[in-house]
């Protein structure tokens, strides 16, 4: 059996209470039906001219295909460190690794409008500085670019459809620790 599968398979994550202590485990796809709060992480990568990579979630996602959001994101297995999830996805969605450090901590809820399903994370945030080709698996992501700050607050205020919600709020939390 493949670490972070049960026996049928099924990705497991990690639920947690409000304070970051293990729960449980769930397969995926029910914690998301029923809403239930699980561990995650979110990374933000930054170049050195001060722009954001973000990507475009593969349209075979299960919740919030094709749109736009963090640098990568995903959640824990059992036993692995917030750290270790956030480097592992960030090899796995995108073929980096640089050091990250932990920006910040928070809990969110959001239903996508398009399956019905319910994101309610434990999230936290890491930051990294990245100015290397970006080589995506095209299994997870469907695009990448750099987006300058001005120009991402922009796209944000214009188009909010087109990115993830909890992107929103890690730029929000981001921008009042600044």
């Amino acid at each position: 059996m493949q670490a972070g599968l049960n026996p049928n398979n099924e990705e497991l994550v990690v639920l947690t209470d409000e304070h970051g202590n293990d729960c449980g485990l769930m397969p995926k796809m029910e914690a998301h039906q029923k809403g239930l709060l699980h561990k995650a992480i979110s990374v933000m990568l930054y170049n050195s001219l001060g722009e954001t990579l973000i990507q475009q979630r593969a349209d075979n996602k299960y919740h919030w295909p094709g749109i736009w959001s963090n640098t990568c994101c995903s959640h824990p297995r059992a036993g692995e460190s917030f750290s270790d999830a956030a480097h592992r996805r960030l090899r796995e969605e995108l073929n980096i690794e640089v050091p990250l450090i932990e920006q910040l901590t928070f809990i969110y809820k959001a239903t996508d409008p398009q399956t019905g399903l319910i994101e309610y994370e434990y999230d936290k945030v890491f930051r990294g500085q990245y100015d290397g080709p970006v080589h995506y698996n095209p299994q997870e992501v469907k695009s990448v670019r750099w987006i300058s700050p001005e120009k991402l607050k922009k796209e944000l205020a214009e188009y909010p459809q087109r990115f993830s919600f909890w992107f929103g709020i890690i730029l929000e939390k981001l921008e009042l620790q600044s």
